[in-house]
């Protein structure tokens, strides 16, 4: 007879709660995934489901091998690196589909389980949403459901694993909680993790097109969060500057990366009373942080001031960051302007964007000054037909000259270049500013919220006796845009974003509810560092302590919980209390002087003692018979009255 040489079917209980495992643990990192790697997953964990189900054998090691290979050169291909979240990740989830093609046993799936857990735990280092926790809790909670089904007897039930794995989650919540409370929180973290950067990210580019901040117009998107210390101010002083654009190359604008401006603060004279606020900021991998125009103090390390007077960090912003920031909105930049910065500003192609350039000094000509000149472009974009739309027409080769005579509809990025323009084309230094306009308050939270809807350019003009001043030619054509800003349109897109086509006040204020929610989360959660901690423990009666009374306090804490837990367990599991008919038994035992062996049936002992000691034959089977009768007979209370007077003739009489 020939041995069979497939898999014997032993794992068709226990490899679908394997599988469900591990899918459940990859869900989060499919959007990040290549899909050659999601496939790889999917293609191995329905092979492997077969060869149990069909009894095929296992793939030969060479050909695991060669598939192992292959994997790893996808992934170096396809990220150019194999460290980070997103190669590891990638990495992790490929090992555990070839796993899969050699799982013979059931500790196997143990390693397997294992690889799970990693993948949970590896989704938090991307990203921790609020959403996050219950994921995490559901996930390890799944998992350790599929282990205690492998481990138990098929007679326990699904639901007794699952209260089990609930009940050990609940038991190691308080040391987690604990733990994470005061062990001793540091400044920057233990590591560094290099963070999946192959997406791009949403928001404001360095570069502006025409066309590119519209396609942010109708992003939902959170940008950051501001929370004022005192008066909002009105809508059309809410610029918030980003970073500024000055070379020009008849289409794009663009700027050189943020360099340290030594003089920059002092260029600046900060007129009015100042505002002090408090920036989240989502994460950009751009080296720009947003602030009220203009900043005055700030407290996020690495930021500097750059020549522009935009604040920019020395490393890209990587993940989400709060800061403290004193700005004034009432200001007055660069009073004298070198004449090598002059001729900079004011710089143009020298072919493209002619008609442009003949307007702008046929205008010139007609103005009796700069400051006129000015005006008077304003009010042609306010005065003729010209239009603000969130869905801009494309230009052709001088987009300017497009804009201007032919499409005559533009989004902001239209506007501030075509003025910018105007204004070099006639000699006075411009530039453009990218940033935020507006921002929408959340009553529930008392704070301010920024979208990428809320993107916007304006321009800056630079005038003898002023400096550089703010010029948004955008108001001038759409002032609502400016008096409202682009959030007052939420409550109408709200809806739509929801899969309805009429405005929803419910669904308007289930958005502010769970961006509130966002928002704690943010600030006590994920927020909760050296400050926080500082705070909660001077709340407790901790005033300054250092990292040894910190752990200290840790440990006692911990020492306590687990005395507490240890407590429980052994209430819950201590031995049940033996019953009179087996008590009775262990002193008739006692006195016959013949110890019965572990394991040993009242039967078999009976037996052994009549053997042993003749004259105890009769007693032996007579107590024995009651006994069974007393213990495991119909409940009678006659039978342990008669099993206790046998037992205490036969102590009186040996």
């Amino acid at each position: 007879m020939s041995k069979r040489s497939g898999t014997d079917g032993s794992l068709l209980a226990s490899l679908p709660w394997t599988l469900a495992a591990l899918t459940f643990s990859v869900l989060p990192h499919l959007q990040f995934l290549p899909l050659w790697a999601t496939f790889v997953f999917l293609a191995c964990s329905a092979w492997r489901w077969q060869v149990e189900c069909k009894r095929w054998r296992l793939p030969p090691a060479w050909l695991r091998i060669a598939l192992s290979l292959i994997c790893f050169i996808g992934v170096l291909a396809s990220y150019e690196s194999i460290s980070g979240v997103g190669p590891g990740s990638a990495l992790l989830t490929v090992m555990a589909a070839l796993k899969l093609l050699e799982t013979k046993q059931r500790r196997d799936q143990f390693v397997l389980l294992f690889i799970s857990i990693f993948l949970i735990m590896s989704s938090l280092l991307r990203e921790q949403f609020l959403w996050s926790l219950p994921y995490l809790v559901a996930g390890v909670l799944f998992t350790m459901t599929a282990w205690l089904r492998m481990s138990t007897s098929s007679q326990v039930s699904i639901g007794d694993s699952f209260k089990t794995g609930a009940r050990l989650i609940a038991y190691a919540a308080p040391l987690t909680v604990a733990m994470w409370i005061f062990f001793p929180r540091i400044a920057t973290p233990f590591w560094a993790v290099p963070i999946d950067t192959s997406s791009a990210s949403s928001g404001l580019s360095d570069r502006m097109s025409p066309g590119d901040i519209s396609s942010l117009s109708m992003s939902n998107a959170v940008a950051f969060r501001v929370k004022f210390e005192g008066t909002v101010p009105p809508p059309q002083e809410r610029y918030w500057r980003g970073l500024v654009l000055y070379r020009f190359n008849g289409r794009t604008w663009s700027g050189n990366e943020p360099s340290l401006g030594s003089g920059a603060r002092r260029e600046v004279d900060y007129l009015g009373d100042p505002l002090r606020y408090q920036v989240t900021m989502e994460p950009t991998q751009q080296h720009w942080v947003i602030a009220l125009d203009i900043p005055y103090e700030w407290d996020l390390d690495h930021t500097f001031m750059a020549r522009q007077h935009q604040l920019a960090s020395v490393q890209p912003i990587d993940q989400r960051v709060a800061y403290t920031v004193v700005s004034y909105t009432s200001f007055r930049l660069n009073s004298k302007l070198p004449e090598f910065a002059r001729s900079y500003y004011t710089r143009l192609p020298e072919n493209g964007n002619r008609r442009t350039l003949e307007l702008s000094r046929q205008m010139r000509d007609d103005a009796p000054g700069e400051e006129a000149f000015i005006r008077d472009v304003l009010q042609k974009f306010n005065k003729e037909e010209y239009f603000y739309t969130l869905e801009p027409p494309a230009l052709g080769r001088d987009p300017v000259d497009s804009f201007l005579f032919d499409t005559r509809r533009g989004f902001c990025e239209h506007y501030a270049s075509a003025f910018a323009v105007m204004m070099r084309a006639v000699g006075i230094p411009s530039r453009v500013v990218l940033g935020y306009q507006g921002g929408e308050m959340n009553p529930m939270g008392d704070y301010m919220i920024v979208r990428q809807a809320d993107a916007h350019a304006w321009t800056e003009v630079w005038l003898a006796g002023r400096g550089w001043y703010r010029i948004d030619p955008t108001a001038a054509v759409a002032p609502e845009r400016i008096e409202s800003g682009r959030s007052a349109a939420m409550f109408d897109g709200i809806a739509a974003s929801w899969g309805f086509t009429a405005p929803s006040e419910f669904l308007y204020q289930l958005t502010l509810t769970w961006d509130m929610l966002n928002a704690k989360w943010n600030d006590l959660i994920l927020g909760y560092g050296p400050e926080n901690q500082g705070k909660f423990m001077e709340w407790l009666g901790m005033d300054e302590p250092d990292w040894r009374q910190m752990m200290l306090t840790l440990v006692a804490i911990v020492t306590i919980l687990i005395a507490i837990i240890s407590v429980l367990l052994m209430l819950r599991y201590r031995p049940p209390p033996r019953d009179t008919a087996a008590i009775l038994y262990q002193k008739f035992t006692q006195k016959s002087g013949v110890p019965p062996a572990r394991g040993e049936t009242p039967l078999s002992y009976a037996v052994r003692l009549a053997r042993e000691q003749a004259g105890m034959a009769g007693d032996a089977a007579s107590i024995t018979a009651q006994y069974l009768d007393a213990r495991y007979g119909p409940p009678d209370l006659t039978a342990i009255e008669r099993l206790q007077a046998s037992v205490n003739e036969f102590s009186r009489r040996f």
